[in-house]
């Protein structure tokens, strides 16, 4: 949706909680296949392969693919693949290769067989996203757009097909699943391995038995005259132990299930899923127990291998010709004082999961063993690191007299912290500078410093000074003397562990032609340590390679200092290193990209003996350290957090295993590696941190009772938090809340000229003179025409009356012009209901009988679809809300869920309902569609849907009805705008078009003529207000937003609230006075939201419930778990009957002669945005 479409982001920050599965995945659990689905049937046979043109591209490693090629032999290439003797046995290959299950596999005997398709339907989208965002839990929130699925049922190894062969094999099949889902920016494969449907592990290729490989090669590599292998990742070894532990494991938190994002424009690497956690039954517990004590390995074709670990995990980055290594230099390492007080008082300074140490000249921070860092700021050891932020400043190129301006582009990182591989980008480089800054890898290798790969004895740059330091850099370019600066701020680790940097670049580069490519030569640099400072210096030299195959040797000087806040008793380490660095532009997706494999070692160049800890080549899961032993033997250790032997790590549930670990009036909340103490409601933290203490008992006056507001029918008394309280003078008073007086409005003009204004306590009337006609707010000598008056004398002609044409219907108006409740056609014998704009009621029409004239009612379908889990909505008022493709209702007794009452109102397969409103004068519900996209009605009594908008959108989200003025408002994020309509949708306008960027949540308050509304922008969000007809503009709220997804208004205390996903927070605020206040914190990921009365309810996307909040009592109180357990959209209130109030549209639509919308002052008449040539007036507004 919209934020996949702005900005470039790979790795997010909402956290989006854990879920686990409680079996592993059978085979009726795998995304549907077969000749029902649409699926294409592979030739059967052994080594067939056919292509499948893709109508959207995947991304695999770094490249994009428009052609992949399904083969027999479990696996999908990204090319034709050559024949199988040259690949069988074999990973990596020489060609773009994800292999599911690869072996040398048959369908020969008509029973296995390979199914394949694209599909785009939204049920297997929102499956396939799933999986995968149960995977990546601390990512943004994925959206497939298409997806590829691939299906083995069934298949044979190929010698079962050897009538020489007479064994068990031939009776042992084997059935899996690969998936491809791919959004705009990455790609993802799932990979399903059903229980009991693994039956053999190997096949036999050359005589030797194999065993199966699942995995992912890119293939070969070239560069210049260069070609090697590409990057690969193992998932299974030899053993063929590691294939059978397929349907046991897991990354995305159910069993069998793998998930992996295996290609992006940014980073040439494969990231797996993250979540290894299961439930602990009774022998999974004793195994992982068994298996706690972290055994020795030894790396890779060494000799006397004492154990090989269940599922070996190997990923692999070629040494390329541009890879470098930079040579060692010496370092002089004095680091320094925070100041001389003591830990008594600055305890709370350290890191949670650091400890204070007092010195004789001051206090130290030191992070706890499995932690690393300064001990102000610590990070679990072996955990991937990200790092986000923004690239600004100007920068000249060659002789150009104009500069090229970085305006907040991006800059991404990710490093994978237990074998030092980092990667960084910047985005939006356009193709006359990008080739000129390949030469600048150093500008990105702070970031490889900071983590790179620690030897025994020696430590990296975050675990030395942390995650706050200011970097300056001075680039001088030879012999043309052009200089660049380079100013970088890390601000620290934010509230996701992603570290935080701001970088400055300003001056002039040398030009480098396009299509050039850089080679880096080694180079040495000698790192000082002083008081605050590090500083470093060295000329280096660079090769650039021309399009026609020149090449042409270059120097540049290099100078930087790090100033950064240390404590003088850490153990310094007294050397620095960088093994490897790669860089290319990107001119395809104008990224500059560069990699490095960064070590920490001995200075002197004494190489220890090499290790798999040393390389990366350890297959330690990605949350365990590898710890080196003597010689090549290293073990495999859970970092804090997990348990299990190393290869495979589970999360620890602190708060169930150590129900009292946060104390008295508090509660735990488990997180991946950690938990988190939350006080009570009433309490909050003392001083130390971790104790909660009560807070002063709030008394709501506003409640009780006891507040000096003044009386009811002039003043409204609003809660504000705590024992606070604000007084509001309501419309037709003035006053300071506690003392209101009546405004007298006839004092200023509020009626026609032509009217008599007459003024009564809160309010005033205006009645047209005699002579006049109208409805005080405007008068005219003439009678205007209603509505129906309009429509019928278009027909017959208002001053003598044509013939009608034969079957024209002409409807009918009464005394006062208004339609009559009953038209009727007679040409078709038909007679039907008719609202105040003469629109159809959906269920009313009935036939004209011969002889009576009464007419006999047609029953209508109740559906859409005659089904017996649809029913009509009951009488009373009803929770509405959207879940994927139905809507649902609950009953409300009082302000308590009659749960067990609730029942499917409307039934919609296929599509993903987002936005729902009802209006309470025709019992219609409006939803918001964003597969077709669309927005529709139906009468929840019964009746087919009905489409009110089905062009020009192109993703609805949030909607409201006016149910005075007959309108429908909606907000659309891709448009980016709000937009409004006639119930019906004949008359469309575009209200707001400018200065948004993900408008969701809207809501109209028509009596006082203001909608609300919320953007999620992500860079700025905020809460916006304006007069319903896009008037008077202007921001409620701007700060402490994260992501406002729900918004409602309650009339009656004239309180705006909203959920924040971001922020995790329900917050309200009084939009006259300003006043703002927490109601609850901690929520999880809300989407919708409503009110009623004290309550306010909304939809929880990681809880698939319906939740109720007390606002007064500012707590949870309850909570609706659907039957259907998938994400709840929005969510709207179904009262018996409308709120009372009229504004000036709800009679004779204000006088206008097509869209009236109300205002805070009266009404403004508008003309639809289709109106050519149809007489339409705009009105002044007023």
């Amino acid at each position: 949706m919209g934020q996949q479409r702005r900005g470039w982001m790979l790795y997010g920050t909402v956290f989006l909680g854990l879920v686990v599965s409680v079996h592993t995945i059978i085979k009726g659990e795998l995304f549907s296949f077969g000749d029902t689905t649409g699926d294409q049937l592979l030739e059967p046979g052994n080594d067939r392969s056919r292509r499948l043109a893709l109508d959207k591209p995947i991304l695999f490693y770094d490249g994009k693919f428009n052609n992949i090629y399904i083969n027999t032999n479990g696996f999908v290439a990204m090319a034709e693949p050559s024949a199988e003797s040259t690949y069988l046995g074999k990973m990596p290959v020489e060609f773009g290769m994800i292999a599911a299950l690869h072996g040398d596999l048959d369908t020969s005997d008509g029973v296995g067989k390979v199914y394949y398709r694209q599909d785009a339907s939204p049920a297997i989208l929102q499956q396939a996203a799933n999986h995968i965002n149960r995977a990546f839990p601390e990512e943004d929130e994925v959206e497939p757009e298409h997806t590829v699925v691939v299906t083995w049922v069934g298949v044979t190894s190929s010698q079962n097909h050897d009538n020489s062969r007479v064994d068990s094999l031939a009776k042992q099949r084997n059935s899996f699943q690969l998936v491809i889902a791919s959004t705009v920016t990455a790609s993802y494969a799932i990979l399903l391995y059903p229980r009991e449907q693994l039956q053999f592990a190997s096949t036999v290729s050359g005589g030797r038995s194999l065993a199966l490989h699942v995995g992912f090669s890119k293939g070969l590599s070239t560069y210049r005259l260069f070609t090697r292998q590409g990057p690969y990742y193992r998932i299974t070894t030899e053993d063929e132990s590691s294939v059978r532990e397929l349907a046991e494991g897991t990354n995305s938190g159910k069993q069998g299930v793998w998930v992996f994002q295996i290609g992006n424009p940014f980073f040439t690497s494969v990231v797996p899923g993250t979540v290894k956690n299961l439930p602990m039954d009774t022998d999974h517990r004793s195994r992982v127990l068994d298996q706690a004590t972290p055994e020795r390995y030894p790396e890779e074709g060494q000799q006397g291998n004492p154990h090989q670990g269940p599922s070996h995990r190997v990923q692999y980055q070629p040494q390329n010709p541009q890879v470098v290594v930079v040579d060692d230099g010496d370092i002089n390492v004095n680091v320094f004082t925070y100041n001389s007080e003591t830990c008594a008082n600055n305890r709370n300074r350290c890191s949670t999961f650091a400890d204070c140490r007092d010195y004789t000249s001051g206090y130290c921070c030191h992070c706890r063993p499995g932690y690393y860092g300064n001990g102000i700021q610590c990070l679990s050891e072996g955990k991937p690191q990200r790092m986000n932020g923004k690239v600004n400043g100007r920068v000249y190129v060659g002789n150009s007299p104009t500069p090229v301006d970085f305006n907040n582009n991006d800059l991404h990182s990710y490093v994978v912290a237990n074998d030092g591989r980092a990667y960084v980008a910047i985005s939006t480089i356009p193709d006359n500078l990008g080739p000129s800054l390949q030469p600048l890898s150093a500008m990105g290798g702070v970031i490889g410093w900071a983590f790179a790969l620690e030897q025994p004895g020696y430590k990296n740059g975050f675990s030395l000074i942390g995650g706050e330091f200011t970097r300056k850099a001075e680039v001088t370019f030879l012999p043309g003397q052009e200089k660049l600066t380079i100013n970088q701020v890390f601000s620290g680790i934010d509230e996701h562990d992603h570290l935080v940097v701001s970088t400055t670049l300003d001056g002039r580069v040398p030009e480098i032609p396009r299509g050039a490519t850089v080679q880096i030569e080694s180079y040495s640099e000698i790192y000082h340590y002083n008081s605050n400072l590090i500083t470093s210096s060295s000329t280096r030299d660079y090769i650039v390679s021309l399009a026609d195959g020149s090449t042409v040797t270059k120097t540049y000087q290099w100078r930087q200092s790090i100033s950064f806040q240390s404590c003088p008793h850490e153990e310094a380490s007294r050397m620095l290193s960088v093994d490897q660095v790669f860089v290319m532009y990107d001119s395809d997706n104008q990224l500059i990209r560069y990699a490095m494999s960064n070590k920490i070692g001995d200075v002197n160049g004494q190489q220890e003996e090499e290790n798999a800890c040393f390389t990366g080549r350890h297959g330690c899961d990605t949350n365990a350290l590898c710890r080196p032993q003597q010689g090549a033997h290293f073990t495999c250790e859970c970092h804090a957090g997990f348990t299990g032997d190393g290869r495979n790590c589970y999360d620890i549930d602190e708060c169930r295993e150590s129900p009292h670990v946060c104390g008295h009036h508090s509660v735990c909340n488990n997180q991946p590696g950690s938990f988190r103490c939350e006080c009570d409601t009433g309490y909050q933290f003392a001083s130390d941190g971790q104790t909660c203490t009560e807070v002063g008992r709030p008394v709501d006056h506003c409640a009780a009772g006891s507040h000096d507001c003044d009386l009811p029918h002039r003043a409204h008394c609003s809660y504000s938090g705590g024992s606070s309280y604000t007084c509001t003078c309501l419309t037709g008073f003035q006053g300071d809340g506690r003392v209101c007086q009546d405004v007298d409005e006839c004092q200023s003009n509020r009626c026609h000229q032509e009217a008599v204004c007459s003024n009564t306590e809160g309010s005033f009337t205006c009645r047209c003179r005699p002579g006049y006609y109208g409805d005080g707010s405007y008068c005219s000598s003439e009678r205007t025409k209603t509505q129906c008056e309009t429509h019928r004398d278009r027909l017959l002609g208002p001053q003598r009356p044509r013939p009608v044409p034969v079957g024209q219907y002409v409807p009918t108006c009464d005394s006062q012009g208004a339609y009559e409740a009953t038209q009727c056609h007679g040409s078709i014998g038909q007679c039907w209901c008719v609202d105040r704009s003469g629109q159809e009621i959906p269920g009313t029409r009935a036939e004209i009988t011969g002889q009576t004239g009464h007419p006999e009612v047609v029953r209508p379908p109740v559906g859409p679809t005659p089904r017996p889990d649809v029913h009509p909505l009951p009488p009373g008022t009803n929770l509405l809300f959207a879940q994927s493709g139905r809507i649902e209702f609950v009953p409300l007794e009082s302000y308590d869920m009659k749960k067990t009452k609730a029942k499917t109102v409307l039934h919609l397969p296929e599509k993903v309902i987002i936005g729902v409103a009802y209006d309470c004068v025709e019992k219609m519900v409006y939803w918001t569609d964003i597969t077709s996209p669309s927005i529709s009605k139906a009468n929840l009594q019964g009746g087919e849907p009905v489409p009110v908008i089905t062009s020009d959108l192109e993703s609805p989200e949030g909607i409201a009805v006016d149910h005075l003025g007959r309108t429908v408002f909606w907000t659309d994020s891709m448009k980016d705008r709000i937009e409004m309509a006639t119930l019906d949708g004949a008359q469309r306008r575009v209200l707001v078009d400018t200065d948004l960027v993900n408008p969701r949540a809207i809501i109209v308050d028509p009596v006082r003529g203001v909608m609300y509304w919320a953007d999620w922008n992500r860079e700025a969000p905020k809460i916006e207000t304006a007069a319903m007809d896009g008037t008077n503009r202007k921001v409620l709220v701007q700060n402490g937003l994260g992501l406002p997804n729900g918004l409602t208004y309650d009339s009656q205390s004239s309180l705006l609230c909203w959920a924040d996903a971001g922020s995790h927070m329900i917050e309200c605020m009084d939009p006259v006075q300003g006043t703002r206040r927490k109601v609850k914190e901690g929520i999880q990921y809300p989407f919708g939201m409503t009110s009623y009365g004290k309550n306010i309810y909304y939809t929880d996307w990681l809880r698939d419930a319906v939740v109720v909040v007390d606002r007064h009592a500012a707590k949870e109180t309850d909570e609706f778990l659907p039957q259907k357990r998938t994400r709840v959209y929005g969510i709207t209130m179904a009262h018996t009957q409308c709120p009372s109030g009229q504004n000036y549209c709800s009679v004779n639509n204000g006088g206008c002669t097509h869209l009236c919308l109300a205002t805070p002052s009266g009404r403004t008449c508008l003309c639809p945005n289709n109106a050519v040539g149809v007489g339409c007036v705009e009105g002044d507004r007023y």
